[in-house]
């Protein structure tokens, strides 16, 4: 019998709980942002929306019908992909070549996605305001 139990154990896997967490913020997060952009301001956002074919690169949300790109930078106190020396450059490339392309390419934090701030500023990018009201696109530290 214990045998068997432990035969039974060993075939039961649990998700990683970084998984268990992603799947969690993608659910909260990533879909709520693009019901807010069509219910607040009636565009089609689109979660990674790959915007060069040739090197598969994606935006975390974009609104192709006015070229309006957010991206997410996670990891900003904690060394993540993005502030270390290979993924800065990376990104550098990156959103370089989608300015080339039209691109108007607005970078976030997780913790600012779903702020009022991010929305203004997404708003104000959707009408083509270019005037910034009381700093409220300056980050919070």
């Amino acid at each position: 019998m214990k045998k068997m139990g432990k035969e039974l154990t060993n075939k039961v896997k649990k998700a990683p709980l970084a998984q268990k967490r992603k799947k969690i913020t993608e659910t909260d997060t990533s879909d709520m942002f693009t019901r807010m952009c069509q219910s607040q301001f009636g565009v089609e956002c689109v979660k990674e929306y790959r915007f060069y074919q040739p090197r598969r690169w994606r935006y975390d949300y974009a609104i192709p019908k006015y070229k309006i790109a957010l991206e997410v930078e996670g990891g900003v106190w904690t060394q993540g992909r993005h502030t270390r020396p290979k993924g800065f450059l990376g990104d550098v490339e990156k959103y370089n070549t989608g300015t080339l392309l039209g691109w108007r390419i607005f970078r976030t934090t997780p913790a600012k996605l779903l702020s009022n701030s991010t929305l203004l500023l997404i708003k104000n990018a959707i009408l083509g305001t270019s005037v910034p009201v009381n700093d409220v696109f300056l980050p919070e530290i």
